[in-house]
């Protein structure tokens, strides 16, 4: 779910995204303070300044950077972040949308509910951090409300399974749509665990080479929310009967 949104500094970040795997590992969050905010060092790799309002984003070289200081660019790697993880939600919502005609259980639905209402919500935030940079918004954006029996069309950019970890292959979600029962409800539980296990890897990758603040800020809830729901998840999957 997006909460508070607003930007903060890079290090407080990474600092939120280590209690998140505190969180994970089963501890508290006693212990877990905000770092010292440090300078923002000079990218390795081009950079994307936002045009003005119509405007196509600019791209700035790495020794053009030096001086800008704080100045409003984001990296590569929170661009890609933002538009793969449009298709990656957009996978995770086509797959709680197969759950209310095949479940025989009530929390297994309406956790899956709150999965899909919970990415389709994120979905149109980055949709719109995306168009507010000048950038490309993937054509599967406007794909994820989806027919519920999961009949509707996939866009291409959901499964572009080389690129983001944790997307299921077209086999395997051809066999979750055609199990129902407890079979469907122990591979969208596997699947869906696998699947946002593979979202924490891209969130930790843009916590490492991005730099928009906005951006850490939404990867660090997403984060946050996903790891609190693999280990639902799990308890779920304990409680199916043998």
């Amino acid at each position: 779910m997006i909460t508070d949104l607003r930007p903060h500094r890079t290090s407080r970040r990474r600092a939120a995204l280590a209690c998140a795997a505190v969180l994970g590992a089963g501890l508290t969050l006693a212990g877990c303070t905000a770092e010292e905010p440090e300078p923002a060092p000079t990218p390795s790799s081009a950079v994307l300044a936002p045009g003005k309002p119509g405007e196509p984003a600019q791209t700035i070289a790495p020794e053009d950077y030096e001086g800008m200081g704080d100045a409003d660019v984001v990296t590569d790697a929170d661009a890609e972040f933002m538009t793969m993880m449009i298709g990656h939600h957009a996978q995770a919502v086509e797959m709680a949308q197969l759950v209310p005609e095949r479940s025989t259980s009530e929390q297994i639905a309406r956790f899956a509910e709150r999965i899909r209402l919970t990415q389709d919500g994120e979905i149109d935030y980055m949709s719109r951090w995306l168009e507010g940079q000048g950038l490309p918004v993937p054509a599967v954006a406007t794909s994820s409300a989806a027919p519920s029996d999961g009949s509707g069309p996939r866009a291409p950019e959901a499964h572009d399974h080389g690129s983001m970890p944790g997307m299921l292959t077209d086999a395997e979600m051809t066999a979750l749509a055609d199990a129902d029962g407890t079979a469907f409800d122990r591979l969208f539980l596997e699947g869906m665990i696998k699947h946002h296990a593979g979202a924490l890897e891209m969130v930790d990758d843009v916590a490492s080479a991005g730099r928009d603040e906005t951006v850490q800020e939404f990867s660090g809830n997403v984060a946050a929310d996903q790891i609190a729901e693999i280990d639902r998840m799990s308890r779920l999957l304990d409680e199916l009967p043998g």
